[in-house]
């Protein structure tokens, strides 16, 4: 392994392991010993990386970009239902992804942490924003309808119906929930011809697809 190879092993190391307390305890709460007890390298090799633990948390809060990546099966969808498919894709990678998971709580907390430029929830709007662009151009959206607005209005709802499941099922139920949720938005969205047309459901597993296929056989 090159030098190079264990500088980018160590660096996610010690993101992954900072994602871990930062969703245990907090930002103001999580101590840089523990972080550095949890990846097994010294406190050099963190400084080398990280100066602070500032700065450790705002690049927790930049890595989650990485969950707004559209899902392959998205590609060739109408934008609305790519925009439907990519809230399923990031409640899904919350299971796995301890740091998206820390990001996610660090755009919600009220700490010592300074506000970043570009907010977690700035990310979002604007991938969701371009998307709702795209489906306008595509006449799938209501005519005349604010995207600016509806881009928040997503976003918004987005993280309250989040914040729930997370508090009552440890999210759990959150695709129900999301499903819910776009029942009830699509309307005041979505065009009325596209609406029977889009699902609202968490996308079916390549497993239910090859069983699908069985089955039609």
């Amino acid at each position: 392994m090159t030098k190079q190879e264990r500088g980018i092993r160590s660096r996610r190391a010690i993101l992954e392991a900072a994602a871990e307390v930062f969703d245990l305890r907090g930002y103001d709460a999580a101590g840089t010993n523990e972080i550095l007890s949890r990846t097994g390298l010294t406190r050099g090799a963190l400084y080398h990386h990280f100066p602070s633990k500032e700065a450790i948390a705002l690049a927790v809060l930049e890595a989650h970009g990485d969950g707004l990546a559209l899902p392959e099966h998205s590609a060739h969808a109408s934008r609305l239902q790519s925009v439907i498919d990519l809230c399923f894709a990031f409640a899904d990678r919350l299971h796995t992804d301890a740091v998206l998971r820390a990001a996610v709580r660090l755009a919600v907390e009220q700490t010592s942490l300074p506000r970043p430029t570009d907010t977690p929830y700035e990310q979002s709007r604007a991938v969701v924003r371009t998307l709702l662009a795209e489906a306008a151009a595509q006449g799938e959206t209501l005519p005349g309808l604010d995207l600016d607005e509806a881009a928040d209005v997503i976003i918004a709802a987005f993280t309250g119906v989040r914040v729930m499941s997370q508090v009552y099922t440890a999210r759990a139920d959150l695709p129900q929930r999301l499903t819910a949720l776009w029942r009830m938005l699509l309307p005041g969205i979505a065009n009325p011809g596209m609406i029977g047309r889009l699902r609202t459901t968490p996308p079916p597993t390549t497993a239910d697809g090859d069983a699908a296929s069985a089955t039609s056989a």
